[in-house]
């Protein structure tokens, strides 16, 4: 299937809000909304097989050690160049996630990296390997709150 073909309709609704608050078995979700654990099954995998949904364990980067969580804020030299540019920098490796932003920068990447000497690395050989990056400005997570990765 397409990524986002489908549009979840309002069972798929109510199941992806209660697998948002955390785990919660396929049984326990049919019983709450009345509908068969066959249908919960059913429409998870049709959730996650169109994109819309994604199911992973996330974990507090606060208790992560020598790992340090960062925003990376990116310019592209030019504007046409954004999907590209965002779709080649979220490929790096230590890259969480990558979004097209308004404001001063184009580009936001969230990225994980070894405390020491981690985002030094990031820029100077991974990122800096992208043509096409104009500027870049990082910012430390220091402390985070209901955040995971």
């Amino acid at each position: 299937m397409i990524p986002w073909a489908m549009q979840p309709d309002e069972t798929d609704w109510k199941i992806l809000e209660i697998l948002q608050k955390g785990y919660v078995p396929n049984n326990t979700i049919a019983r709450e909304l009345n509908i068969s654990e066959g249908t919960v099954r059913g429409r998870i995998k049709k959730l996650k097989d169109s994109g819309v949904m994604r199911i992973r364990a996330l974990i507090n980067p606060d208790v992560l050690e020598n790992k340090q969580l960062v925003l990376v804020a990116i310019r592209v030299a030019e504007s046409r160049l954004l999907e590209a540019k965002a779709e080649e920098i979220s490929a790096l490796d230590n890259v969480l996630s990558v979004s097209i932003v308004s404001g001063r920068y184009d580009l936001m990447a969230e990225v994980l990296v070894d405390s020491n000497r981690g985002l030094v690395e990031f820029l100077t050989e991974a990122l800096s390997s992208i043509g096409g990056i104009a500027l870049t400005e990082s910012f430390l997570l220091l402390k985070n709150f209901n955040k995971f990765v």
